[in-house]
Order: structure tokens, then C-alpha cells, then sequence
């Protein structure tokens, strides 16, 4: 995403995300020093934007392409997760849409994110999603309803857009993703703050949809919820096929099947 970008260490991330950015792209970038060369750095491999102007503000930078071989994004794909959240039996519809949708000036895909619990609608979200010129996948945001059991909004909390109000973008997936490369996804201080870490390339996961013995095994956190982490799985061609808590409320989903344009 060919300027060399230097990863900051997190003190001073979250501090210089407090305000809307003005020259440093990192903010939006790894936390770990030692994910420089195959996320931040790669940026620049194909243009050289101004040293004044942060790289995610920059839609030379972009494309609607979203090929990550660990996060393939193909528009009309549907992917179903079953499983439990909230003490309760979950299904939930991640559709890749042919919608896109334009954010900071960088135009993103829409996923449509549906959950269910119990068999009624309690979540509706649409994720905005890039993938830079070195394949990296970048989280610009999203726009989030809490329904009640009569499909009435009660809440749109998490909701945020890359560069409103301070929020910065995040990577979602890197292109060439190592064991202890730690991200941040997102940064909307005080309602959005999600980081990962890489825990393994080799990882062993069972789900309805299949057995793998080669997934990217990941530990997810939020500073805002500091009793919870979870750990997400992803195959490549596939995408995500697992997420189970780890420490705090009992959730866990499981791909189960995935319809293809």
C-alpha cells in the first residue's frame, strides 16, 4: 500500500488517533514494529503519495479488487455461520454485495452483516471494506442497527466512517500476515477499538463446512472490553470459517456453507 511507513508503538498510536490525522498513516497501521515490511511499508510499492497526506487518504491507493487469498471478498458471495451468542442459538449472513460505497474518498465494498438469534433479527450492518495495491485489506468502517423483537432500531452504536469525528481505518488482513504481527482493525475512540494478533499460519480447525489443518488462527481484542477475547480462524480461498470466545461470554460461530455467484 512506496514510501516506507513506520509503525508506532501503541501509547503512541492511541494517542494520535484522539484526533483526525494529518501526516502519520501508521495510526491507522500495526501496533507491532515487526509488521513494517509486509503491511505498512508495502503501500507505497506502487505510488508515492505526498509525505504531508496519510496513505488510507489517498484513493490512488485503492481497489474495489478485494483478492487477499485469506479474505476473498467475490461480490454475490453468501456465507452462513451457525452457533450461540448471548446464551442464545445464532445464524449468522455475511453477504458480499455488488454495492460500494464511498468513505474519506476512498470507495469500499459493502457487506451486508445479519445476525440472528432465536430466529429473530437482532443485528443488520454494512462493513466497508478495501484492499490496497499490495493486497492488503483495509476496514473503513461501518453503519450498525440493534433491532428488537419487533424490527424496530434501539440502538446504532458501533457505527463510525474513517475519518469522522477522529476515526481512522484499520487493516483487516495483511497481504503477507506473520506469526506476533499485531494490528488494529479500527479506531473510533471510546465505540470502536478492535486489535488482533497472529497466533499461527498452520492451524488445525473443525467446522460444518470442513476440516483444515492450514489456517490463520488469530486472538481478538478491544481495550473497551477488557475481560473478553476471542480467537478467529481463516482458510485460504474461504475467508473466515470460525470465531470462539476464549475469555469472557460464551459465543462461537462456524461456517457452514457458502453459496457462490
Amino acid at each position: 500500500m512506496t514510501r516506507r511507513i513506520t509503525l508506532l508503538p501503541i501509547a503512541f498510536l492511541v494517542a494520535a488517533c484522539a484526533s483526525t490525522p494529518t501526516t502519520s498513516p501508521a495510526a491507522s497501521l500495526a501496533v507491532s514494529p515487526t509488521a513494517t515490511a509486509t503491511a505498512a511499508a508495502s503501500v507505497s510499492a506502487s505510488v508515492a503519495p505526498s509525505p504531508s497526506v496519510p496513505v488510507w487518504t489517498d484513493p490512488a491507493n485503492f481497489t474495489t479488487t478485494i483478492d487477499n487469498p485469506w479474505l476473498p471478498f467475490v461480490p454475490g458471495t453468501v456465507m452462513t455461520y451457525r452457533g450461540t451468542k448471548d446464551g442464545e442459538p445464532g445464524v449468522e449472513t455475511f453477504t458480499v454485495t455488488a454495492k460500494t460505497k464511498v468513505i474519506s474518498g476512498v470507495t469500499c465494498v459493502v457487506i451486508d452483516d445479519r445476525l440472528t438469534l432465536s430466529g429473530v433479527l437482532e443485528e443488520k450492518t454494512f462493513d466497508y471494506y478495501v484492499q490496497d495495491l499490495a493486497g492488503n485489506v483495509w476496514y473503513f468502517g461501518e453503519d450498525t442497527q440493534e433491532l428488537n423483537e419487533k424490527g424496530k432500531v434501539v440502538s446504532t452504536e458501533g457505527t463510525w466512517h474513517a475519518g469522522v469525528d477522529g476515526a481512522v481505518p484499520g487493516i483487516f488482513m495483511p497481504a503477507e500476515p506473520k506469526v506476533g504481527d499485531t494490528f488494529q482493525q479500527e479506531f473510533y475512540k471510546g465505540h470502536a477499538e478492535d486489535n488482533f494478533q497472529i497466533l499461527a499460519l498452520s492451524a488445525a480447525v473443525k467446522v460444518p463446512f470442513g476440516s483444515f489443518n492450514d489456517a490463520l488462527q488469530t486472538k481478538e481484542w478491544t481495550p473497551l472490553e477488557p475481560d473478553v477475547l476471542d480467537n478467529k480462524f481463516y482458510v485460504r480461498g474461504v475467508g473466515e470459517v470460525k470465531e470462539a470466545s476464549v475469555k469472557g461470554p460464551v459465543e462461537r460461530l462456524e461456517l457452514v456453507k457458502v453459496m457462490k455467484p
